[in-house]
């Protein structure tokens, strides 16, 4: 710990004493957006995805400290740890130094060398590879190792024992292995060839060639895919005119009559033992990378997914397209709550779709229905249209609509929640009612599906899956607790989702509230079994109270701050009613006059603590996503052969990937912004610095292939 907290401090940039409090806060068992919300002066304000970037990272060193003494204890128990070796092992940076310094020491399988050993010829293989003033010719070293008995019947023999020892011994070393990988990354390169003469997906990469430091990551995890389906065949190619004189420089003695011995030897070392292994670590680091990258970037992608502005006080209509089941109705009012379903076929034929529209007008008028949510899969696009065509008939803007991603609501649909939460409508009617409540509130609504199947990312059934679990896991985590949760209508995976709670803790709280009524008071949640003092600690803040009648309940303010709340009232000359009346106008003046510092002292907590009370007190049960610019709603549809080059459009920002952004310009089919095609005056690494999910930008047309259904886009005014 005590050369991890400086590392962590001088890798994030932060104050060494804010490392400390919060790697004692994780300790201590606080989560990370308790941390992040409530704990602003130990850490200096740091936002959570710095706060889970410093315990990812503080996992993974500790994890190499505990390898560390692992490796000194397995070296120790050999008797061969030494003060120089001692301090190698601690001052390796990463797991990879710390395995290529206890390679030597490794249990292995019977080698070449290891027969060589048992046939009495280390003496001889250390001897030449010492390669002293006063060696021999090797082949004058080797008669007096010659035993029939034991298979030494030749020099010949004698010498390749030897060659095999020293050429293991060559590939067991820690700073040859070292200073080759260094240099592969550096300068090598990745060449994919074809395995198949047919054409496929992958005809990009049947011959493809790039350094490595160049490599992106969606190549490097399609070339990984491709190579599973046998589709191509992947190499590292090194400079061997480079690394074999690297290899020589390390352990040869230039003039020692045993110089051309080592040097075959460890010709032999990087050709059949370092290489090999090298390679496959190389490819495996750089699927890491990649991996590790995707990873990232759908977590990037998920958190604007998460947060978008919900369509809120209207009633709603699902539709779940579909060509021979048709297309599944749902209809719920401003709460979820659902009011009528149906089943309407408007692909069969023109009779049916005239059926379709009359039935949906009907379900309009009879609910007063006003916004409409379109699931973007199989039969979307004439769902569309009918539903355009179907406005038409209606008071102009009256009703519009908005096509929404259905990625992951038949997972959803079929899922025991879904069934506890709907038993009285089959599977593709919950769908529809999941479509709906995603356009009214996608928090809600997506935190109840695996977020591997929200669909935002690339190669996300590629990845490592723990991790990506744990990252999506943490925004979804962090999203939930930003926003805050009626604990008195939140679903079971809603309240799991909030810091403290977990899905046993989550169906307690349900079970009490039905069987007890609503919640009154925070305090209340403290008589929920299982959640014990530190539960209640970490959710209470996140948790909002509306049937309360104290207004603190229904803030952002947590219970810890109740009396520093009311000083702040108190010493700027307020009532807690006038915070329900949103009667706080001049509050922030009166505290200007007083000094921030000063008012934060008099009221016994830190500056960051008293600006958030500040803002909870003057917007109570506020909601973040009400600040973002709400969905672009819809009333009529173009088609892919509407399109022109040139063509100026507004268009929803859908996913945001390696290699460019695909937007949403109401034609179904999302265009393509190339990274190259980005409106900045600077040139940027990834789409993300510029471009989030949900983004509603201007694009224009600049290629259309409607063979192929790809549209290419520019952010570039022609």
């Amino acid at each position: 710990m005590d050369t991890i907290l400086p590392l962590l401090a001088q890798e994030l940039g932060r104050d060494p004493v804010h490392v400390e409090n919060v790697v004692r806060l994780i300790d201590e068992g606080n989560t990370i957006p308790f941390i992040a919300r409530y704990r602003k002066e130990l850490h200096g304000a740091m936002d959570d995805t710095t706060l889970r970037t410093l315990a990812d990272r503080l996992q993974y060193l500790r994890n190499l400290e505990k390898r560390r003494e692992e490796v000194k204890k397995a070296i120790g128990g050999q008797g061969k740890l030494t003060e120089e070796l001692t301090a190698a092992i601690d001052g390796a940076a990463t797991l990879a130094e710390v395995e290529d310094l206890y390679r030597p020491y490794k249990q292995k399988r019977r080698t070449r060398a290891a027969v060589a050993r048992e046939k009495g010829l280390e003496p001889l293989a250390q001897r030449l590879f010492a390669q002293r003033r006063d060696c021999p010719d090797p082949a004058e070293a080797a008669r007096a190792y010659l035993d029939p008995e034991k298979g030494v019947e030749t020099i010949a023999d004698a010498l390749q024992g030897a060659h095999d020892i020293v050429a293991e011994q060559i590939a067991d070393d820690a700073a040859v292995r070292k200073s080759l990988r260094e240099w592969t990354l550096r300068r090598g390169r990745l060449v994919s060839k074809a395995a198949v003469e047919e054409d496929s997906v992958y005809r990009l990469y049947y011959d493809f060639s790039q350094s490595i430091p160049r490599l992106q990551g969606h190549q490097i995890l399609a070339m990984d895919r491709g190579e599973r389906e046998e589709k191509l065949r992947l190499t590292v190619v090194e400079d061997r005119e480079q690394l074999l004189p690297m290899v020589c420089r390390a352990v040869v003695v230039p003039g020692s009559r045993a110089m051309e011995f080592v040097k075959d030897a460890a010709e032999d070392a990087l050709d059949r033992l370092i290489w090999p292994s090298l390679e496959r670590e190389i490819r495996r680091s750089l699927t890491e990378r990649a991996a590790e990258g995707a990873i990232h970037n759908f977590a990037l992608n998920l958190r604007p997914l998460l947060m978008q502005a919900p369509v809120k006080g209207k009633v709603a209509m699902g539709l779940d397209p579909g060509y021979r089941n048709g297309c599944k109705v749902a209809v719920v009012d401003a709460t979820g709550r659902v009011l009528d379903t149906a089943v309407v076929y408007p692909t069969f034929n023109d009779r049916k779709k005239r059926e379709a529209m009359d039935r949906l007008e009907q379900l309009i008028r009879t609910h007063g229905v006003e916004v409409i949510a379109i699931g973007n899969g199989t039969a979307s696009k004439e769902t569309e249209l009918m539903t355009a065509q179907m406005l038409k008939e209606l008071p102009a803007g009256s009703v519009s609509y908005m096509v929404v991603s259905e990625a992951g609501a038949s997972v959803y649909s079929a899922s025991p929640l879904a069934a506890e939460e709907f038993p009285e409508y089959d599977v593709n009617l919950r769908s529809a009612v999941s479509i709906a409540r995603r356009l009214q509130d996608p928090l809600a609504e997506l935190v109840k599906i695996d977020p591997k199947a929200i669909g935002v990312g690339q190669y996300q059934h590629d990845m490592p899956q723990a991790r990506l679990d744990e990252a999506l896991s943490g925004v979804v985590e962090d999203c939930v607790n930003a926003v805050g949760v009626d604990v008195n209508t939140a679903s079971v995976p809603l309240l799991g989702r909030v810091a403290g709670l977990n899905s046993t803790t989550a169906k307690n709280i349900v079970k009490y509230r039905e069987e007890n009524g609503p919640f009154t008071s925070r305090s209340q949640i403290r008589k929920v079994p299982k959640v014990g003092p530190k539960a209640f600690e970490q959710c209470a803040g996140f948790l909002r109270v509306p049937e309360s009648g104290n207004v603190l309940d229904r803030t952002g303010v947590h219970p810890e701050s109740y009396g520093a709340a009311e000083k702040l009232l108190a010493l700027t000359g307020h009532r807690l009613d006038e915070v329900e009346k949103a009667r706080l106008a001049d509050l922030e003046d009166k505290l200007r006059a007083i000094g921030l510092d000063a008012a934060a002292e008099r009221c016994g907590v830190g500056r960051p603590t008293l600006e958030d009370v500040v803002k909870e007190l003057q917007k109570p049960g506020r909601d973040p996503r009400d600040e973002l610019p709400p969905p672009m709603l819809r009333t009529d549809v173009m088609d892919l052969k509407d399109l022109k080059p040139g063509m100026e459009l507004k268009g929803t920002v859908r996913n945001v990937i390696d290699f460019g952004a695909f937007v949403d310009i109401g034609v179904h089919q999302d265009g393509l912004v190339h990274i190259t095609q980005l409106d900045t005056p600077r040139r940027v690494k990834h789409p993300s610095e510029v471009l989030s999910v949900g983004d509603v930008v201007t694009v224009w047309v600049k290629d259309v292939d409607p063979a192929r259904k790809r549209i290419s886009l520019t952010m570039r005014k022609p």
